[in-house]
C-alpha cells in the first residue's frame, strides 16, 4: 500500500522566510533610529539601533531562507529591508540615519526598500573603509 501523501494547505505564498521574520513584534518604542547597511558580495546584513547605536534587531538575507549566490542579490537586500522596515514602523520609527558598509549589490536596493515603507531619512552617510595604501605590491618577476 505505501504510506499516504499529506498535503499542507497555505505557507507557500511567501518568498523567503517574511512571515517568519515578521512573528516577534519589538516591544521598544523608537521616534528615530540608525539603520546599518554591511553589503558585502556574499551577503546583505541590516541592524536597527536606536540613536546612541545600540542594536534593537538585525535581519539578514541569508536569515530570510536565501542560500548560496542568492543572498547577495539586489532582490534578497530588498526583502531584508522591507522587514526591517515593518519591524520598525511597528515600533513607531518615523525618521532614520543611515550608514552604509561595503561594496554589494545590495546598498541602494536595502535603502529603497526601507525607505518605501513610510520611514523619513535624514540622512545618508557612507562608512566603507577604504584603504590610503594598501598592501604590498608583489615582488618584480626574474626572467
Amino acid at each position: 500500500m505505501g504510506k499516504k501523501r499529506i498535503i499542507k494547505k497555505g505557507g507557500g505564498s511567501d518568498v523567503a522566510g517574511t512571515s517568519r521574520a515578521l512573528n516577534t513584534v519589538p516591544k521598544r518604542k523608537l521616534a528615530t533610529g540608525r539603520l546599518n547597511i554591511l553589503a558585502t558580495f556574499n551577503n546583505t546584513l541590516l541592524t536597527l539601533c536606536d540613536p546612541k547605536g545600540n542594536a534593537v534587531m538585525a535581519a539578514s538575507s541569508g536569515a530570510l531562507g536565501f542560500k548560496g549566490s542568492r543572498k547577495s542579490t539586489p532582490f534578497a537586500a530588498a526583502k531584508v529591508g522591507e522587514i526591517i522596515g515593518e519591524k520598525a514602523q511597528q515600533m513607531g520609527m518615523k525618521e532614520a540615519e543611515v550608514f552604509v558598509k561595503g561594496v554589494g549589490a545590495g546598498r541602494e536596493s536595502a535603502l529603497r526598500a526601507f525607505a518605501g515603507k513610510g520611514i523619513g531619512i535624514s540622512r545618508i552617510t557612507d562608512i566603507t573603509p577604504v584603504p590610503f595604501n594598501g598592501p604590498r605590491p608583489p615582488k618584480p618577476r626574474r626572467v
